[in-house]
């Protein structure tokens, strides 16, 4: 009797220790809703003189599942790190003025965005307008006594269809609408409104925003050249709607309106920006091959649009975000490599040098690229530094001395365990090449233990992944799942050949670049080779669709907002003038033969795998009718399939916190549901 009680409370405090743990070690794992509590800094801007840093701190909502930001302030040094805007509300990109006094910022505070003003002195609050359309990047004239910017405008429309006046409380149909533009939708927007966007100058100390462009085009970000003139790029050509990446550089004098066209190269021209003597102007662009893939330059040409020099010609890489050192003689900009975003410094005469590698941060769902700096006039700089195991944070530095100054999900982080992410690098089947990926693996992992495989493709086509934060892939590793992330044929970062080993070859010998990455990893004594799952968005639904058409050695597979048919998205999607002639050969109508050939839903009927479709409902990037399309063709052909309607989302699928739990969710019971 004695011996049985001692027992059974032996028994029971051990199943009870035991339960104990296991919750705890639950607990200690990262979770879906733990999403919610995640925040990164975006739009760092270091004051001119280097002594102080605005940037914006985001995070999200539980309550109204929306994400929310606010301007803060803090010292080079890290001290004295204070918000200066609060509340539920978006207040962003924060822009000093010259002298370091002040800054302007957006904010949706009053239910509209408008701009406002900050003066740190008073730390006092100025609304400068009250417009009724989106205000772009802002930029401050050498005197900090105006500001400028583009609106929207809306241009009037000469209706064709004329009705006749209705009856005094007569309840007709609203107007139809009349669409004229080749583009006329956007996603993320919806359907447009007919107008462009125009340049306009504000004064500082307040009053109307006075338009001083009126173009048939829409203009890109102005940059004050002098007082009175203002640099921006525009595409202004006839055949703007059928060539759109022909943009040249143009100097605007905003009293007389005089316009001067100072770049006339076929491709684009964009991001010009004055030197700090205004002896010479940079600018971004390349020469239009009508190629897939097309990688930017940085040109230097005098401030009359003449002896244009491109200085970055030997560096086989895509430049964007320049800014001049204050001395002139070079400049600073961001680019990827390798699946790292890093800031570098090229001369004038074309001499390039790394300063920082890991700008991070800005995609929270999947580990794409991104991040952004900011330069002062002596050479500090700020950026937004990040790494597979936190979202971005804000640095600081000076010649490649950096410091990190805040650590936004530390109170996270410090209790919850992530997966540990390894660097792979194996041959591609194909053609022997190099590929690189990420092998993520789930937290306690256990080498004597099997675990089944996802292989999570990116999208794009021409993107890549990275050493990066990605709570998508951390959440799989969560739930018990190796997961395998790589950068195939077509990602960037890696050169201008090998991001055009895909075009007009889109899919094809990348399924070989992924599936020599399954068999690299499935010879580790720990991946389970019978419990194999694949899945991707965008590019990657594309992929994934492809894949299942192809072989059916994945357990199941999820697509997420894909394109099955090129034929139908080429006419569908909201940038139908780009896609056609860029990644095809021509329309539709006259190669037929290839745009099937390219097609997922050519390959429906091999079809085998367990395949769910999922994609927001208001998508205009990959239409609704593209899943629908291969989700009809699965059901014809008896495939265990199920469609995933997300209400409300467009192709960013996971903007709201909450449609990204979704998005999880779903796919991990789809994958449970037929793990061996």
């Amino acid at each position: 009797m004695l011996t049985y009680k001692t027992t059974f409370v032996t028994t029971l405090f051990a199943t009870l220790l035991l339960s104990f743990l296991q919750l705890q070690s639950q607990s200690n794992k990262f979770e879906p809703i733990d999403v919610f509590d995640l925040e990164y800094v975006s739009s760092p801007s270091i004051s001119p003189d280097g002594k102080k840093i605005l940037y914006v701190r985001n995070f999200k909502d539980i309550m109204t599942d929306k994400n929310f930001s606010n301007i803060w302030v803090i010292n080079y040094d890290g001290s004295n790190n204070i918000p200066l805007t609060t509340g539920n509300q978006n207040h962003f990109d924060p822009t000093w003025s010259n002298l370091g006094d002040k800054f302007t910022y957006k904010s949706n505070l009053g239910g509209t965005v408008q701009l406002y003003l900050y003066q740190l002195d008073s730390k006092t609050n100025q609304k400068l307008t009250n417009v009724q359309t989106s205000i772009g990047k802002v930029d401050w004239s050498d005197d900090d006594k105006y500001l400028t910017f583009t609106s929207f405008v809306e241009k009037s429309s000469n209706r064709i269809i004329k009705m006749p006046k209705k009856p005094n409380g007569a309840k007709w149909n609203k107007p139809a609408v009349e669409i004229s533009d080749i583009k006329y939708r956007s996603d993320g927007r919806g359907f447009l409104k007919q107008g462009y966007n125009q340049i306009f100058v504000l004064p500082v100390e307040g009053g109307t925003p006075r338009q001083v462009s009126f173009l048939e085009n829409n203009s890109g970000s102005p940059k004050w050249k002098s007082n009175r003139q203002i640099l921006f790029s525009a595409n202004l050509n006839e055949d703007s709607d059928l060539e759109p990446t022909n943009s040249e550089i143009h100097l605007l004098d905003i009293y007389s309106n005089k316009l001067t066209q100072l770049t006339t190269r076929f491709g684009p021209d964009y991001s010009p920006i004055i030197s700090p003597d205004k002896s010479k102007i940079a600018y971004l662009g390349y020469d239009e091959k009508y190629l897939g893939y097309q990688q930017s330059d940085i040109y230097i040409m005098s401030q009359d649009g003449k002896n244009t020099i491109n200085i970055s010609s030997d560096f086989d890489r895509d430049i964007s975000n320049i800014n001049w050192s204050d001395d002139g003689k070079g400049l600073y900009f961001q680019y990827d490599d390798k699946g790292m975003t890093k800031l570098a410094y090229i001369s004038n005469y074309g001499k390039v040098k790394d300063i920082e590698n890991e700008l991070a941060g800005l995609s929270i769902g999947r580990p794409y690229s991104g991040g952004t700096y900011s330069i002062s006039k002596n050479g500090r700089y700020a950026i937004t530094y990040g790494n597979v195991y936190n979202p971005s944070d804000l640095a600081v530095g000076y010649n490649g001395k950096m410091s990190r100054l805040t650590d936004l999900n530390k109170d996270l982080f410090d209790y919850k365990k992530l997966g540990n992410v390894e660097e792979v690098w194996y041959k591609s089947s194909f053609d022997g090449r190099d590929i690189h990926g990420w092998l993520v693996k789930p937290p306690n992992f256990d080498s004597s233990k099997k675990y089944p495989l996802i292989l999570e493709i990116h999208g794009g086509p021409f993107s890549n992944y990275g050493f990066r934060f990605s709570a998508e892939v951390q959440l799989f590793a969560s739930k018990g799942y190796l997961v395998l992330y790589t950068n195939p044929r077509g990602s960037t970062s890696y050169g201008k050949e090998f991001a055009n080993l895909i075009h007009h070859n889109y899919p094809n010998q990348d399924y070989d670049d992924l599936m020599s990455g399954i068999d690299y990893l499935i010879k580790k004594p720990f991946v389970d080779k019978d419990n194999l799952f694949v899945t991707g968005g965008s590019g990657g639904g594309v992929l994934t669709a492809w894949i299942v058409g192809k072989t059916d050695r994945f357990n199941a597979a999820v697509v997420a907002k894909p394109v099955i048919n090129w034929y139908s998205f080429v006419l569908y999607a909201d940038n139908t003038n780009f896609y056609y002639k860029y990644w095809q050969p021509g329309p539709p109508w006259e190669n037929l033969e290839h745009y099937m050939k390219r097609s997922p839903i050519s390959y429906v009927g091999n079809v085998k795998t367990p395949t769910m479709l999922l994609t927001g409902e208001n998508d205009y990037r990959t239409p609704m009718a593209e899943s629908e399309q291969f989700y009809t063709g699965l059901k014809l052909n008896s495939v265990e399939s199920i469609l995933i309607r997300i209400p409300g989302a467009s192709h960013g699928i996971a903007a709201r916190p909450s449609n990204l739990i979704t998005k999880v969710n779903a796919i991990t019971a789809w994958f449970n549901k037929y793990k061996k």
